[in-house]
């Protein structure tokens, strides 16, 4: 029987940076290969700043925890002495103390590997690209399951920076081993909400001890900015408003790298003849709105508030990074989004949403791409045409690409275990950044990211001469299960990356049953409100109990879509259902030592097969009641009713099959802006709600109906 974890144990799992004992004693050195024993050292330079020593303590940690391998971490006064002379050496060092081996390195946070039979030499272009280098040594020890390197002299440059990621921990929380774990996955930068100086939507946080222990990882800190803007850059006391918060700010915390701006938390009373020109949450609830409020509109006026605000942070940082993101407006006609880059100050960048916004076809309907999703690898015509625009006006481009492992697709997982369809959404921006310069990546929003195998699979994407993706699957999956196992894992990640595909995003499913899966109530006509963690940042806000189609005039009609949704979802379960079938076929030839990762690998994918039948049951039953709700026939009625009785059984039942996974990872039913929405006690919710509709609700029904003869 699976141990069971209490919540938040998942967090135990996340303090552990290298994972113990991946060494196999079977493995040898081959005459193209060398290897480090207890004999060898670490050597950095006496004066070494306190991020390379932090690396050097890291790969020592390592070797130790890892691959049973005890080194000592010396301090030398020359290190290119060092790395000329001395042997059974690993030498970490920047360009600047190894002249001769960086020499040719020219951007920052690359490196050079240069391996020798007795010999290691890691050289950085700064102190983060040491720490790179560092980094992918382990990869490759990782690989091979020993400390063993190939005799090589290997150059690798990013190919995107900044790669921007939101906690999964907690929200705005990161633990050293939290930072640690991001850095290694190649991540390069944080994203921390900020309302004011030192305040987050959670309460306090000391912005600048953040920056100094990021910093300690090679990681920036960006403010996403969460402060209102209640002023006007033509009022008379703007340019004073604006000291008072984003100058305060940046004067407070000026090692922060940047600002996110996004539209709904930004907004500001812009006098865009197309909006309402009042912040949203002011609007009077009594007065209908006709128009949009500014911060869902491209307004003429962005570009005057962005210099102002650029001018007041940039007193204090003259290299803020101000990024102005346009995910709010992505419907909006293309005429007037591309003015308004047109007429954007050329010295901010422009982040702008990977695919949503795109109209897709499935079968006879039309349904637009919400956010965010990997069902399709993108990109949507709204990033292309600004892409395009920004690279016309030199505009340094980022978008959304969640390539952290995670999107809204299904609202309570920590990743999502497609690395096919990841592989195309990779492609699919590596050819955005030759085709318009995309530079820089958000690659997770704020349900966080996750250490998974998708982070080996991305860095090794996002890196200068990357390995053919089926070569890094391959040799993933004999990693982290074995060779008799891999090519069944294989399958299992094809057959679950061909299913995500089958995936229809729509809003009413992403805010509602996908969001929060197995523990999403069926709702008859006797409201429910689903039980909240009062210290959650939304908790059940962003969550729409009260299923139906939603309408928008881009997109085909609920009553239409429906079946083509139910039909495509149940093509997805069966494929995933597959890919179980295969995950389960591959632990039978997993070595006990490398069992319990994939355990959890398949109760993830088990609870996701038990989201998809959630969905599917909630659409059948929202078609059911409009039919039963109009049947004046009580024949009729009984039968409809009948059905109905024979979902909400079925839905009890896929409620009780997930309580032992959530059981059994603690990581299951959580996000970190709701906190729990599907850990057991709310799925026991879920099943009481089930029960009081059959026990309840449904027979009350029926007898009205035993009351009116039949027609």
């Amino acid at each position: 029987m699976a141990s069971k974890e209490q919540n938040y144990e998942f967090r135990r799992r996340l303090e552990v940076v290298h994972k113990p004992d991946r060494r196999d004693p079977n493995v040898r050195s081959a005459a193209d290969e060398t290897e480090i024993t207890d004999d060898w050292r670490i050597v950095i330079a006496k004066d070494a700043d306190p991020l390379v020593l932090n690396v050097a303590k890291d790969l020592q940690d390592y070797l130790l925890v890892s691959m049973h391998v005890s080194v000592p971490v010396r301090r030398v006064e020359d290190v290119a002495m060092a790395a000329s002379v001395e042997e059974q050496i690993i030498v970490l060092g920047a360009r600047d103390q190894l002249p001769s081996i960086g020499l040719n390195l020219t951007k920052p946070r690359s490196y050079t590997i240069f391996a020798e039979r007795n010999r290691i030499v890691v050289c950085g272009f700064d102190d983060r690209g040491v720490g790179q280098g560092s980094y992918f040594l382990e990869d490759l020890m990782n690989l091979k399951e020993a400390p063993i390197v190939r005799l090589q002299d290997t150059t690798r440059e990013p190919l995107f920076s900044p790669r921007m990621a939101h906690s999964g921990w907690g929200l705005d929380h990161f633990p050293d081993a939290h930072l640690n774990s991001l850095t290694h996955a190649g991540i390069d930068a944080i994203l921390v909400f900020v309302k004011d100086v030192n305040e987050t939507p959670e309460g306090f946080l000391d912005f600048n001890y953040l920056i100094d222990r990021a910093e300690l990882h090679g990681l920036d800190v960006y403010a996403y900015s969460y402060i209102t803007s209640r002023k006007h850059p033509d009022a008379p006391d703007a340019e004073e408003y604006y000291d008072g918060t984003y100058g305060k700010l940046f004067s407070a915390c000026p090692r922060l790298k940047g600002v996110i701006f996004v539209g709904e938390s930004c907004e500001f009373p812009s006098k865009d003849p197309n909006t309402t020109g009042m912040l949203r949450l002011e609007w009077p609830p009594d007065k209908p709105q006709t128009k949009v409020s500014p911060g869902w509109w491209p307004c003429f006026d962005f570009p005057q508030w962005l210099n102002l605000i650029k001018k007041v942070i940039r007193k204090h940082n003259e290299q803020a990074d101000i990024v102005f993101w346009t995910y709010n407006w992505g419907w909006a006609p293309e005429e007037a989004r591309l003015a308004l880059i047109r007429s954007l100050p050329d010295d901010i960048t422009l982040l702008v949403t990977f695919e949503m916004f795109e109209q897709i076809k499935h079968d006879h309907v039309t349904n637009v791409c919400v956010d965010y999703t990997v069902s399709f690898e993108g990109p949507g015509r709204y990033f292309s045409s600004e892409a395009k625009t920004a690279h016309e006006r030199g505009i340094r481009l980022y978008t959304m690409s969640n390539t952290g492992g995670l999107t809204w697709d299904i609202g309570v997982i920590p990743y999502e275990p497609v690395p096919y369809q990841w592989a195309r959404r990779h492609a699919a921006l590596l050819k955005a950044r030759e085709d318009w310069g995309l530079s820089g990546l958000m690659e997770t929003h704020h349900f966080g990211w996750w250490p998974s195998f998708l982070n080996d699979i991305t860095k090794a994407a996002y890196w200068s001469t990357p390995a053919p993706a089926d070569d890094i699957f391959a040799a993933v999956a004999q990693r982290d299960f074995s060779a008799e196992a891999a090519p069944l894992v294989l399958q299992a990640w094809q057959h679950w990356s061909e299913g995500i595909r089958h995936y229809i995003p729509t809003n009413e499913d992403q805010y509602g049953p996908f969001r929060i899966g197995p523990s999403y109530p069926l709702i008859f006509r006797k409201g429910v409100k689903i039980p909240e963690a009062k210290h959650a940042l939304f908790g059940s806000e962003i969550i729409n109990l009260h299923y139906q189609p939603l309408e928008s005039a881009r997109q085909s009609l609920g009553a239409s879509r429906l079946d083509v949704e139910i039909r495509s979802l149940s093509r997805m379960l069966e494929l995933w259902r597959q890919g179980n079938d295969c995950m389960r076929q591959a632990l039978k030839l997993t070595p006990e030592a490398k069992l319990a990762e994939g355990r959890l690998m398949l109760g993830m994918n088990e609870f996701i097969a038990l989201c998809i039948q959630t969905v599917i049951h909630v659409k059948q039953w929202w078609k059911l009641k409009q039919r039963l709700f109009i049947e004046a026939d009580p024949k009729q009625a009984a039968l409809l009713l009948d059905e109905l009785e024979a979902i909400a059984q079925a839905e009890l039942e896929n409620a009780k099959a997930a309580i032992p996974l959530t059981e059994a990872d603690s990581r299951l039913g959580w996000e970190p802006s709701m906190d729990y929405m599907t850990d057991p006690e709310h799925l026991k919710w879920k099943i009481r709600q089930i029960r009081s509709l059959l026990d309840s609700e449904l027979p009350d029904y029926r007898k009205s109906l035993e009351l009116t003869a039949p027609l």
